[in-house]
């Protein structure tokens, strides 16, 4: 079987850091590394966590409204490269879909210029009393 062909291909709907209206870092630790001296999986999904956040949670007010908040229903990661220590990390965050009551997170880690990993993310809108999905309001 061909390795080239398991290799899993970036997402038309993924953009280049460059297209990503939402962009930062997270600064590689020693202690992210594993025994093969790259960074662990684990650690990519918590850095997809810093991009969202940003987004979720900008300095002009949280995006969800008062009372709720935004929980995950699904991530779905690729992972094409390894991440090494030392260095940073690029995160790009875009929203792809606006749903009723959730979003539709398009994102991407850059070591360089070299996609490491992609990710497709399902946020859903709670309501935090009924801890059920809530609408999402019109923006301001």
């Amino acid at each position: 079987m061909d390795r080239v062909a398991l290799r899993p291909a970036m997402t038309p709907s993924t953009p280049p850091l460059s297209a990503c209206p939402l962009r930062t870092q997270d600064k590689l630790r020693y202690a992210d590394t594993d025994r093969q001296g790259h960074v662990n999986n684990a650690v990519f999904a918590t850095m997809l966590e810093t991009g969202r956040v940003e987004l979720l949670h900008a300095a002009d007010g949280p995006l969800h409204d008062a009372g709720c908040s935004f929980v995950i229903a699904s991530l779905h990661l690729d992972f094409h490269g390894e991440i090494t220590w030392p260095g940073q990390v690029d995160i790009g965050t875009r929203i792809a879909t606006i749903g009723k009551s959730s979003l539709i997170l398009d994102q991407a880690l850059f070591q360089g210029d070299r996609c490491a990993a992609t990710a497709r993310t399902v946020i859903v809108h709670v309501n935090d009393g009924s801890r059920r999905s809530q609408p999402l309001s019109e923006a301001p």
